[in-house]
C-alpha cells in the first residue's frame, strides 16, 4: 500500500523570485492540478488546504476531482470553514454537516475549505474528530513575487478524518494548528482517538510541528523523514506519515519530488512537497 500526504495550498501556482519557466504561461490551474494528481501512483492520499466551490480554484470539489483523476472510488472531504481563508470565513454551526463523501449527499454550494482523504482501497467506514482551534493567531510567512512576507493569521477550526480500509489498516488525515503547544495537544487528541479504532493505524498530514517533534512527544514513529517545506528548497519537515504499529521492515520511503504536468514540466504547485511511503505485508 502506497500512502501520500500533500498540503495543496488549494493548488495555487506560485511565481517565485529567481525562477523562470517554472510554471506554464496562462495556466489552467484546475487542469494542471488534476494532471499532477493523475500521476500520483499511490493507493491512499491525504490532502490539506483543499477547496470546494471556491472561485480561486475553479469552483469545483478538489477532493472529488482528484479522486476521479487518480481512479479512486472512495473519498471524503471535511470542511473546516465556510468562506475563503485569508479573506472572509466563518466556523461551521453545530447543525451543519462536516463530512461529505462518495456515499453521502453533497454539501450546499457555499465556498468551503478543509481536508480530504482519497482511497483506491475500499473504505469500510468513515470517522471524524473535531479538534477545535487556538484562540490566538500568529504572523506566518507567505511566498510572494517580492520574496517572503509576514501576515497575521487567525487560527481555523481543525478536524481529522479516518478511514477503516478493507486491508485492515485505518488511515487518518489532519491539518493541525500552527500555534505551538496547541498543535501538540491536538496531536495527542487524534492519537488517543485513533487508538480506539480497529486495525493498524497510520496518521498523515501537515502537523505544523518541525524537527520531528511528533515522534518526540509520542510513541508513534515517522515513516518518512523527508523535508517538505518550502517546496522550492525544502529545509524543514511539517508533513508526516506516522504509525504506532508498523515495523521498520515493512516501510519503504518513496520520493515523488515536485509535481509535474503531463508533459513533464515541473510545477510550483503549492508551497509543500508531497510525502509518501510504501508499506509492505509482514514477512
Amino acid at each position: 500500500m502506497k500512502v501520500t500526504s500533500w498540503n495543496l495550498l488549494h493548488g495555487q501556482l506560485l511565481s517565485l523570485p529567481g525562477q523562470s519557466g517554472a510554471n506554464p504561461s496562462n495556466p489552467d490551474q484546475r487542469e494542471l492540478l488534476l494532471a499532477a494528481a493523475g500521476l500520483l501512483a499511490v493507493d491512499v492520499v491525504g490532502l490539506q488546504e483543499v477547496d470546494k466551490n471556491q472561485p480561486r480554484s475553479g469552483s469545483h470539489s478538489q477532493v472529488e476531482a482528484i479522486a476521479t483523476a487518480m481512479g479512486a472510488r472512495d473519498w471524503a472531504y471535511a470542511r473546516t470553514v465556510i468562506g475563503t481563508p485569508g479573506e472572509q470565513w466563518r466556523a461551521l454551526a453545530k447543525d451543519e454537516p462536516r463530512i461529505e463523501s462518495n456515499h453521502s449527499p453533497a454539501f450546499d454550494s457555499s465556498p468551503s475549505y478543509g481536508i480530504g482523504l482519497i482511497s483506491k482501497i475500499p473504505v469500510r467506514s468513515w470517522h471524524h474528530l473535531e479538534l477545535g482551534k487556538s484562540r490566538i493567531g500568529l504572523p506566518l510567512a507567505f511566498p510572494s513575487e517580492k520574496g517572503v512576507r509576514l501576515i497575521y493569521v487567525k487560527d481555523e477550526p481543525r478536524i481529522a478524518i479516518a478511514a477503516e480500509l478493507a486491508n485492515g489498516f485505518t488511515v487518518a488525515v489532519t491539518h493541525l494548528s500552527f500555534v505551538p503547544l496547541v498543535n501538540i495537544y491536538q496531536l495527542w487528541k487524534v492519537q488517543r482517538w485513533l487508538s480506539k479504532l480497529p486495525g493498524k493505524k497510520i496518521l498523515i498530514g501537515d502537523l505544523n510541528l518541525p524537527f520531528n517533534i511528533p515522534t518526540r512527544v509520542s510513541k508513534w514513529k515517522s515513516l518518512n523523514t523527508k523535508l517538505t517545506y518550502p517546496a522550492w528548497g525544502a529545509k524543514i519537515q511539517f508533513d508526516y506519515l506516522l504509525s504506532d504499529s508498523i515495523s521498520n521492515s515493512q516501510i519503504r520511503a518513496l520520493e515523488l519530488g515536485a509535481p509535474q504536468s503531463k508533459s513533464g514540466e515541473k510545477l510550483n504547485l503549492s508551497d509543500h512537497l508531497p510525502i509518501s511511503v510504501e508499506i509492505t505485508e509482514p514477512q
